[in-house]
């Protein structure tokens, strides 16, 4: 395992796409808001997505000059969208959000961790 990233490039894309998430939390654009609806998440927990978003976008960065942060958070997003799929199939949430949003992410996610701290 790397302790930096080997290449940069997937790391900051990876983190582009998590701060650009972030930011369509922030007021959930109607996609989002949908696939939080599908899952039967509480309105009341919505608030939690901007930070852990802009928190994984900033520990990508702030990993490509700090030994193993961006390994240990690129690791946490794959555990995210481990748990965001599972909690799709519970709700019986079978469409777009589990199969393109939610498993889509999911390869980034793990495709960056192999590309970039795994070889």
């Amino acid at each position: 395992m790397s302790a930096l990233p080997d290449p940069v490039w997937p790391v900051v894309l990876l983190a582009f796409i998590q701060a650009g998430d972030a930011v369509m939390c922030v007021k959930p654009v109607p996609f989002i808001a949908r696939c939080l609806e599908g899952v039967n998440w509480p309105r009341r927990h919505w608030w939690i997505l901007p930070p852990l978003k802009f928190a994984a976008a900033a520990g990508l960065i702030l990993g490509i000059w700090l030994p193993y942060l961006g390994a240990v958070t690129c690791a946490a997003l794959v555990l995210y969208f481990v748990v965001a799929i599972a909690i799709h199939i519970a709700a019986r949430d079978f469409g777009r959000n589990l199969f393109l949003n939610a498993t889509g992410m999911l390869l980034i996610c793990v495709a960056t961790g192999v590309h970039s701290f795994l070889t």
